[in-house]
């Protein structure tokens, strides 16, 4: 599998944080180009075990190809579906309890780079996102189908825009004589409400919003986080690589309460009753080093849980 598919982020940061033995069983919940995943393997002896998830049918393709994952036999098991259903499937596979799960949220370099895929602002292609492309939902159809109302959640609650509202009404006014359909249009359109030297920025938030709609991410993020304690063994870990505030700010309260609102729960005496704790108190963020081989990386966040109890 060639480097350029994807580089994988933090990676050294996120095996330190999974805390490996090499009879354990582990999860990586985005597979990708499988760059987290190979380095788990090489951590892990003939009794451990590796379960993948993807839904992404490149990333699947690519993962039969690779000698790496071939050669792993038994150890290794690609789910070719969301880790919306993490627990299920390994109810399935009889790999419950797991030792660890690790979970990089952002979206492939292939993802990004591949302009039909729709999901970059610098290559013209349809406006699709779909992480996975039997989904119903595109970004076109979002645009061109939801309510001004809708539009304005998404553009506020996704992507953080604060005049989300004028934003939305703008869209629904120009896609009557001139439909959404692909990504430089969607630029050419949005760009002028950005203020200047911001045009990137603020084009890259009003994709991501819209990614996450289409996606379902925030969703898909508080299930996987929420079944992560059901599954684990006590003293196993959760590493969560984020890349934007909604995902950071979701993992950070889940992490120190159990509960992605971040409301504490204590017993009649005060004492804490969360079933999971932080492992470091602050985010582990790349090195400039490398941010400078990988700029897509800069916006990483890196947070480790344990779930509490006795191993």
């Amino acid at each position: 599998m060639d480097a350029e598919y994807h580089i994988p982020v933090l990676l050294q940061e996120a095996i330190d944080g999974l805390n490996m033995r090499e009879s354990g069983i582990y999860v990586d919940a985005t597979f990708g180009g499988g760059g987290h995943s190979r380095q788990i393997l090489r951590h892990l002896g003939e009794e451990g075990r590796l379960l993948a998830f993807d839904r992404d049918p490149d990333a699947a393709a690519r993962a039969e190809q690779d000698s790496d994952f071939v050669q792993a036999g038994r150890r290794f098991i690609l789910v070719r579906e969301n880790f919306r259903y993490l627990k299920n499937y390994l109810r399935f596979y009889k790999a419950v309890p797991v030792d660890g799960i690790l979970a990089d949220l952002g979206v492939s370099s292939h993802q990004f780079d591949v302009a039909e895929r729709g999901f970059s602002i610098r290559n013209r292609g349809p406006l699709d996102m779909r992480m996975d492309q039997s989904g119903p939902l595109t970004a076109a159809e979002v645009l061109n189908t939801y309510s001004e109302e809708d539009l304005a959640r998404i553009f506020m609650q996704y992507g953080e825009i604060p005049f989300g509202r004028r934003l939305a009404s703008a869209v629904v006014k120009v896609r009557e004589a001139s439909p959404f359909e692909y990504t430089d249009q969607a630029v050419d359109f949005f760009e002028p409400f950005a203020g200047k030297g911001r045009e990137n920025k603020f084009l890259a938030t009003v994709f991501q919003a819209l990614r996450i709609e289409v996606n379902g991410e925030m969703e898909n993020l508080k299930g996987l986080l929420e079944q992560s304690l059901e599954v684990l063994r006590p003293g196993g870990r959760l590493v969560v690589i984020s890349y934007h505030s909604l995902e950071d700010r979701m993992v950070k309260n889940f992490m120190r309460s159990g509960n992605v609102d971040g409301k504490i729960e204590k017993d009649f005496y005060g004492n804490d009753l969360s079933p999971i704790e932080p492992v470091n108190r602050k985010a582990v963020m790349p090195t400039g080093e490398e941010t400078e081989r990988n700029p897509r990386s800069r916006s990483a966040r890196l947070r480790v849980a344990r779930k509490k109890g006795q191993q």
